[in-house]
């Protein structure tokens, strides 16, 4: 069942990024039909949180999507090469955002591997550049309504307890001080991983 929008507009991105966890993530371009199961997340805070790309109410033209209504795509180009995947959560001027750091392959294995150009291992889908290099994401994608059909998300009745994962500091933002060591990243489990076969 495809995600609806209050999903996503919650006021506890914390949650959301917790929730993602088990979730499938698919996306529908030429190419074809592809998707992966949600194995790690991390949550952004917006305008309190020093990791954030919106801290302090920064609004440019890059991260002005994140003031928009939950459930659109936030794509960024980090260093130049690498689209990463953000989800926007919560209601309209609230930046809260939630980056999708990892994904199980789960379906059109053949297409993914041509976009990445060799066989999908055991970490293909571990990495945020590697997330949307496989799901065939582009910084271009920006702004993309998550509810239409060309990026969406899905609950497939995967349930994810407390014991099937982990919450630990989010990776590279040693520059947010304190914030850098907040609880806000979350990661599957490796025996959940078999859930989807």
């Amino acid at each position: 069942m495809k995600l609806d929008r209050s999903f996503y507009t919650r006021d506890d991105v914390v949650l959301v990024a917790r929730d993602l966890l088990g979730k499938c993530m698919f996306t529908r371009f030429a190419d074809g039909l592809t998707g992966g199961m949600i194995t790690e997340t991390e949550a952004y805070a917006g305008i309190n949180d020093r990791a954030s790309h919106a801290y302090n109410n920064r609004r440019t033209r890059r991260t002005e999507v994140m003031f928009g209504m939950g459930g659109h795509a936030y794509v960024y180009l980090c260093y130049g090469i690498h689209s990463l995947f953000n989800i926007v959560t919560n209601i309209e001027d609230v930046p809260h955002a939630v980056l999708i750091r990892g994904i199980k392959p789960v379906m059109g294995m053949k297409i993914m591997q041509q976009r990445v150009g060799k066989p999908l291992g055991n970490m293909a889908g571990v990495g945020p550049g590697r997330v949307s290099a496989l799901l065939g994401i582009h910084f271009s994608h920006t702004g993309t309504d998550l509810l239409g059909d060309r990026i969406w998300l899905e609950d497939n009745g995967i349930l994810v307890s407390d014991r099937d994962m982990k919450a630990s500091p989010r990776v590279g933002v040693e520059y947010a001080g304190d914030d850098a060591m907040l609880p806000y990243r979350f990661t599957l489990n490796a025996d959940k991983l078999g859930l989807w076969e």
